[in-house]
């Protein structure tokens, strides 16, 4: 992790918990409200609330950590579309909902996991709500594949 401190969208996230992998620029996390197994937040680092602000070293960033997160995520989920949403209506920081999307069900530890939405958008409101174990495992699980991505 790096020594940038966490701004409110991290925390709201559940930093530093949540945490899967970080860079200088953004910070990869679990999201506790899974719409699908392997839901994630990415939140940029940077002081900024509008994509366009980003600097070109955050942009440039994005696509190495983007690569990644599929990697991960295919390997974990075995998805069959990914969704990334922007909405930054309620955070501010720049963020994007990484939604994991496939039809079916996925089980991890003892849990079935729908895609709710699928095939159509994802369908957030019916997200499964993380306990701590559940979360604090599954964090554990992806952090090992990001860190084997490598």
């Amino acid at each position: 992790m790096t020594d940038m401190p966490p701004n409110a969208t991290m925390l709201k996230f559940g930093h530093p918990a949540s945490v899967v992998a970080e860079t200088a620029a953004w910070s990869v996390q679990v999201r506790p409200q899974q719409p699908a197994l392997g839901s994630l937040v990415l939140v940029c680092r940077e002081p900024v609330t509008a994509f366009g602000q980003l600097s070109p070293d955050a942009f440039a960033d994005l696509q190495k950590v983007v690569a990644r997160v599929e990697q991960v995520l295919g390997r974990f989920v075995g998805y069959h579309k990914i969704n990334y949403l922007m909405l930054m209506m309620v955070d501010p920081d720049v963020h994007f909902h990484v939604i994991p999307r496939y039809d079916g069900t996925r089980d991890y530890r003892g849990l079935s996991f729908a895609d709710a939405g699928w095939p159509g958008p994802p369908a957030l409101g019916q997200a499964m709500a993380l306990d701590a174990a559940v979360l604090a495992a599954l964090v554990t699980d992806l952090r090992a594949l990001w860190v084997d991505a490598t």
